[in-house]
C-alpha cells in the first residue's frame, strides 16, 4: 500500500489530465487479465503474495480510501491499526482477503473500485481528507491509486508471464515518480540534492515526456515503462534501459520510489 509523504502538489481545481478515467481503465485492464485466470494461488514476485493477495490488497486499499473520504473521523481507527501492526499491516490484510473464495474477492474488488471512482469523481478535487502520514486530496489520491493499480498489476502480469503493454496512462505514474525524488532520498535518511534534475522519458507512442530544466547537469533518460518500473520498485534500474548522468541522478535511480 502506498504510504506516502506530502508531495506538495499544486492542486488543480478539476481533473484536467483525465487521471480518473485512466484509473478506471487501468483497473479494467487488470480485471480482464485476472478474470480469465482460474488459479489465483500462483505466486507473484512479491514474497509470499499470490495473485489473490495482489487483488485483495488493491480491494482493501480502495476500501480504506473510501473510508477516509466518507468517514474521516472513524479512519483514525485504521491509522491506529497501521501504527500498531507496522510492517505486518498490509501483509495481514492481503492474507485475509486472499483467503476469500475467488468469485467473492473478484466481486468485492470490482464493486469497491467502482464505488471509489464515483466517490473521487463526486468530491471536490482539492478537498483534503486523512491518509497515512499526511492529508491528501482527490487530485493526489487518484494518481496514487492509478500508480498502485499499475504496480500491483505488474506483479500479476509477471506471475502469469504476460507482457504488460505500456500505455499513455504511465504519464501519471511517471509524474509521481518525478515528484517523489525528495521522498526517495528521505526514505534512506538523505537530504534531497540541491541541483536541478532533467528527466526525459520515451512515451509508448514515441513522444518525449520531459520534466525539469533542459540545462540541468543531473539527467535521467529512458523509456517511460522502465522509469515507472524503477520508481515503483518493480525492477532495479540496472535491469532497465534507464541511463543517469551525474552522481545525484545515479543515486536517485538506485533509491527511486513513490511510496514508503
Amino acid at each position: 500500500m502506498a504510504h506516502m509523504l506530502n508531495y506538495n502538489l499544486a492542486v488543480p481545481d478539476v481533473d484536467d489530465a483525465g487521471v480518473l478515467s485512466a484509473l478506471v481503465a487501468e483497473g479494467d485492464e487488470l480485471d480482464v487479465l485476472v478474470g480469465a485466470v482460474d488459479d489465483w494461488s500462483l505466486p507473484t514476485p512479491a514474497p509470499g503474495w499470490t495473485v489473490a493477495h495482489q487483488i485483495a490488497h488493491l480491494a482493501w486499499a480502495d476500501a480504506n480510501v473510501l473510508g477516509a473520504l466518507r468517514t474521516p473521523d472513524a479512519f483514525g481507527t485504521e491509522l491506529g491499526r497501521a501504527e500498531a501492526e507496522g510492517g505486518e499491516y498490509a501483509d495481514r490484510a492481503a492474507a485475509a482477503g486472499a483467503a476469500r473464495p475467488r468469485p467473492v474477492l473478484l466481486e468485492e474488488w470490482r464493486t469497491g473500485r467502482a464505488e471509489l471512482a464515483a466517490a473521487l469523481r463526486d468530491t471536490p478535487w482539492d478537498h483534503a481528507f486523512p491518509w497515512y502520514m499526511s492529508k491528501v486530496t482527490p487530485a493526489l489520491m487518484t494518481p496514487l491509486r492509478l500508480m498502485e493499480t499499475w504496480a500491483h498489476g505488474q506483479d500479476v502480469f509477471d506471475a502469469l508471464g504476460v507482457a504488460h503493454r505500456p500505455t499513455d496512462r504511465l504519464r501519471h505514474v511517471a509524474s509521481l515518480g518525478v515528484l517523489g525524488r525528495a521522498l526517495s532520498f528521505a526514505a534512506v535518511g538523505l537530504p534531497e540534492p540541491a541541483d536541478p534534475f532533467r528527466v526525459e522519458l520515451t512515451a509508448p507512442d514515441g513522444r518525449t515526456w520531459a520534466w525539469g530544466p533542459e540545462t540541468a547537469a543531473q539527467r535521467v533518460r529512458g523509456s517511460a515503462m522502465d522509469f515507472c518500473l524503477c520508481v515503483t520498485r518493480r525492477r532495479p534500474w540496472s535491469e532497465t534501459d534507464m541511463t543517469a548522468t551525474g552522481e545525484d541522478a545515479r543515486k536517485w535511480l538506485e533509491l527511486a520510489r513513490v511510496f514508503l
